[in-house]
């Protein structure tokens, strides 16, 4: 009997995952919980993925500025930038969407507690100096910024304040090879900050096919970002102008803020897991089996937390497995190949399935088709940019296995390549489609001669 808990399901976080999770369970007629302690809606909605979309856009008004002078448009005076504005403009639409979290967790019927919930033991949850048991308690708790400790560490930044910055710097040196550096160090250049990216390895995005993330680099580069590879970071020393990046052995940089984007790390430190039996891997991730129980029956997790695909529509794909697993038919699963995903740096990279490497290793055979053009907006608008598409394909089967594409709309444009490799999608197939003209998508469905 759910009699002898307080609650059927107790949800420990109320991002894109745990909110999912909590309004089907409660669909089902259980008694749900869920409890926050900082922001509904997640990393995703307050620091991630919206916000961050919002500041690309913004990024990007410098070169259409730019680019209308050659379809005939005059801008009386010099475009200015009012930082503030864009700042509190972004957050009262985060505020927003914190308010539409809000409403779908109350229309659910689950109870919401503002606090931080840990795990006392098996069914037992504390929040607010409170104790409530729980049949299931699902852990949705998410990643956090990791910076590491070096001397001066303690002035560098994570990517969660750069929401919130009071004014923004001259300089910026931005610390990392993945995608949240690379996208950063495309908004700051963009909004007219001097920008540096610093890399202890040899290639930006190395977990990318590889000809697509040079492709991105020289883009970076020929919009105007430094770009420091093999680079270490001693130190970095406050002065009362600036801070002091020491780079190894290659002198040192000056800067108004310092952004670590070294990656984020399973946000499980102090949750209780050691009153359970819950087993955890060497970077805090909870381990968990295809219908993410844990190695405690009474705890399960799921989304940033249990570190598989950190994608805001993995997790939420993954609660939906998960509800049905417990109150369902059991029948739902998860596929998490062919996931279409995109890095919104500046060029944009669109991707699904596999990068060249992987399908190297996969296939025998492979033939790959490139096509790299000049968008036509910059045939009047004057720009450097280039747009790059690729496809892989397995010469036993003529299916299209990876699909990849740099430049502008790319996020756009792979989802629906997203669509054609779930289903299967032949070359021949994308050879038979007739393609829109004039568009840069239509490149993807006239490619014939293999470049290898």
């Amino acid at each position: 009997m759910s009699d002898s808990f307080d609650y059927d399901l107790f949800v420990i976080g109320a991002g894109s995952g745990g909110v999912r999770a909590a309004r089907m369970a409660a669909s089902t007629g259980k008694r749900v919980a869920v409890a926050e302690e900082r922001y509904l809606g997640g990393t995703c909605v307050n620091v991630g993925c919206v916000p961050k979309k919002l500041f690309v856009y913004a990024s990007q008004f410098p070169e259409l500025f730019d680019a209308s002078a050659g379809f005939g448009w005059t801008v009386p005076q010099q475009p200015t930038l009012d930082w503030a504005t864009l700042r509190d403009n972004k957050t009262a639409e985060i505020e927003r969407l914190n308010g539409i979290y809000n409403s779908l967790i109350d229309n659910s019927g689950a109870d919401l507690f503002d606090g931080r919930a840990t795990i006392a033991g098996p069914h037992q949850v504390s929040v607010n100096g409170s104790l409530y048991s729980a049949r299931t308690i699902l852990v949705a708790t998410g990643g956090w910024p990791y910076i590491p400790e070096f001397p001066g560490s303690e002035h560098a930044i994570s990517s969660n304040e750069m929401f919130f910055l009071d004014e923004l710097p001259k300089t910026a040196v931005v610390v990392g090879g993945g995608y949240i550096a690379v996208e950063f160090a495309g908004i700051l250049n963009g909004l007219g900050v001097e920008t540096h990216l610093v890399y202890r390895g040899p290639v930006l995005l190395k977990s990318f096919d590889r000809e697509m993330a040079e492709k991105v680099a020289e883009g970076m580069v020929a919009k105007g970002i430094n770009i420091h590879l093999n680079t270490e970071i001693d130190g970095i020393n406050k002065t009362t102008e600036s801070l002091s990046v020491s780079l190894n052995g290659k002198g040192n940089l000056n800067a108004g803020l310092v952004l670590y984007a070294t990656g984020r790390q399973p946000n499980t430190a102090g949750l209780g897991l050691e009153t359970t039996s819950v087993a955890t891997a060497s970077n805090g991730a909870i381990l968990v089996d295809e219908n993410f129980a844990t190695a405690d029956p009474s705890v399960y997790a799921l989304g940033d937390v249990i570190d598989r695909v950190q994608l805001t529509p993995v997790a939420i794909q993954e609660a939906m497995v998960l509800v049905d697993h417990l109150y369902g038919e059991g029948q739902a699963s998860i596929d998490y190949s062919n996931i279409p995903t995109a890095v919104f740096c500046q060029p944009e990279l669109g991707t699904v399935g596999l990068s060249e490497e992987q399908a190297r290793q996969e296939y025998p055979n492979i033939a790959v088709y490139i096509s790299d053009f000049r968008p036509m907006l910059q045939t009047l608008g004057g720009g450097a940019d280039r747009i790059t598409m690729k496809l892989i394909v397995d010469t036993a089967s003529d299916a299209v296995v990876g699909c990849h594409m740099v430049g502008e709309h790319a996020a756009e444009i792979i989802q629906g390549m997203g669509i054609a490799l779930k289903a299967g999608a032949t070359k021949a197939h994308f050879d038979a489609t007739v393609g829109i003209h004039p568009s840069a998508a239509e490149e993807f469905v006239t490619m014939r001669e293999k470049a290898r």
